[in-house]
């Protein structure tokens, strides 16, 4: 027989599914805006980073073909990825796995090339390190709740 008792949906689990699918949303929906060449929304993002619209722009779809790539699947990984965790799918942790390979991939790019100075200092760093976090934390996450039995 298959045993088909079901572990119970912890609280937390749907708090951390909806903030990161919020979350998670928010970077897709920059990645779409961006690969788009939407400018203006661009405007909005410039503004903060002290930079013009079309300069920024110009900076993010300068990007070779495979940064492009890996800030895909860095994007739509981590969306997939809370939507999965939702959904109580084991695939979750594959989707967070992926999203951290994009997130690596963007990253080499960032540290190895030259980067104008309106995209570095203090703000880029805190940005940079809040993503790498919240990244780990959901695949670290999702592997606890697989491993619990959560995740079917």
């Amino acid at each position: 027989m298959v045993d088909t008792a079901r572990t119970k949906t912890p609280w937390h689990l749907w708090v951390v599914g909806i903030v990161g699918t919020l979350w998670n949303a928010f970077g897709a929906n920059d990645y779409y805006q961006t690969q788009a060449g939407n400018l203006e929304y661009m405007a909005g993002a410039a503004d903060t980073m002290g930079v013009g619209a079309q300069e920024a722009m110009d900076y993010f779809q300068s990007f070779p073909a495979w940064v492009d790539a890996f800030w895909a699947l860095g994007v739509w990984g981590a969306l997939a990825g809370t939507i999965l965790l939702l959904l109580r799918t084991k695939y979750a942790v594959w989707a967070f796995a992926i999203s951290l390979l994009g997130l690596a991939g963007t990253s080499v790019y960032q540290l190895v090339s030259e980067t104008p100075e309106w995209a570095t200092g203090t703000m880029n760093t805190v940005i940079t390190i809040v993503i790498w976090s919240i990244a780990t934390f959901l695949l670290i996450y999702s592997i606890s709740m697989r491993d619990k039995g959560v995740l079917r």
